[in-house]
């Protein structure tokens, strides 16, 4: 079992930026690899970014790429993501998930992700 705990959320203006952070407990860290993944009002989730196991592949979607980061530290057993020039199509609530498999394929589909954390909120204002 791991156990997933997000923080770093909030209210922010557009151009803003937010650190979220991903707290992990249970089995070995380095053994997961992890992503983020988001959901608005209405919508369904969806993919954000991505990290390897070790954090040496990053992987991002298109309407991120160039303002977010995702980082990890295996020795704080914690995942990052960076959040820069926010826009208010980025609020929603942010997940964290973390994989067995080390499959780049399945890197953006949530079911291949077996352990989620509760969630945080993230709203950008206008």
């Amino acid at each position: 079992q791991v156990q997933l705990v997000e923080s770093g959320g909030g209210l922010v203006q557009a151009g803003g930026s937010l650190r979220l952070s991903c707290a992990a407990s249970g089995r070995t860290f380095s053994s997961y690899a992890m992503g983020w993944f988001r959901q608005a009002p209405g919508k369904e989730r969806e993919f954000v970014a991505a990290s390897s196991r070790s954090g040496g592949s990053k992987y991002y979607a298109d309407s991120v790429k160039g303002r977010f980061t995702i980082s990890r530290d295996n020795a704080k057993n914690t995942v990052y993501l960076q959040m820069n020039s926010l826009k208010p199509e980025d609020t929603a609530v942010y997940y964290c998930a973390a994989r067995y498999s080390s499959s780049a394929a399945s890197v953006p589909d949530s079911h291949a992700y077996e352990y989620w954390g509760q969630g945080t909120q993230v709203t950008v204002s206008s």
